[in-house]
């Protein structure tokens, strides 16, 4: 990726010399920087509100009142994972975390989750179904409040930022229910194999 931007700046200059155009090209750049900064501190604004929420929420038990809210519908969406264990809560602070928008706050507690599904895991070579299906909802991505799209919008000066609120969530609520459908059925079609004691016995 480093090269990437390196090959695109330097073809920019290149490009800006031959047409006689380096100025625009130097008040590109630098306004590009100063826009890069004003984003920066708009997302670190609602992140860190938001990742407080979150923690708020951890600490008061709400995140442990969601997890028994949601450990029926988590059992069949993760049947291998046991019941009232603590990977529901991992999971269900993962969701909460993307519904908010909350892309960078929801890795790591969908890693934690992962580590977790592993260790319950028989066959350590290959992800489990759970890893699978909560691969597919990270990947789909449901926002209930995409909050770092409203703080980009607002940042570059959107008169409504808010208006994406809705066709982000019908959409990204297809992709979901979509990733579900097809993880679910991926799982049919292709069945977890042996797990790694039976494989060593043959």
């Amino acid at each position: 990726m480093n090269l990437i931007w390196y090959f695109l700046i330097v073809i920019s200059i290149i490009f800006g010399i031959i047409n006689g155009t380096l100025n625009d090209v130097a008040n590109a750049i630098f306004s590009g920087c100063e826009l890069a900064v004003k984003i920066i501190l708009t997302l670190l604004g609602i992140m860190t509100f938001w990742l407080g929420i979150m923690k708020i929420a951890e600490k008061s038990g709400i995140v442990e009142f969601i997890s028994k809210l949601l450990n029926p519908l988590a059992q069949k969406v993760f049947p291998e994972i046991p019941k009232n264990s603590p990977i529901i809560g991992d999971v269900a602070m993962n969701f909460s975390a993307n519904a908010l928008g909350l892309a960078n706050a929801a890795t790591p507690i969908g890693i934690r989750a992962i580590k977790g599904m592993q260790e319950l895991n028989k066959d350590k070579d290959s992800a489990s179904n759970s890893m699978c299906t909560l691969l597919a909802m990270n990947t789909a991505g449901f926002q209930l409040i995409p909050a770092t799209v409203i703080a980009i919008l607002a940042a570059n000066g959107s008169a409504n930022p808010t208006e994406i609120i809705i066709p982000t969530l019908i959409v990204t609520s297809i992709a979901f229910i979509s990733a579900l459908i097809i993880a679910n059925l991926f799982q049919r079609i292709f069945p977890p194999q042996k797990d790694s004691e039976a494989i060593n016995a043959d």
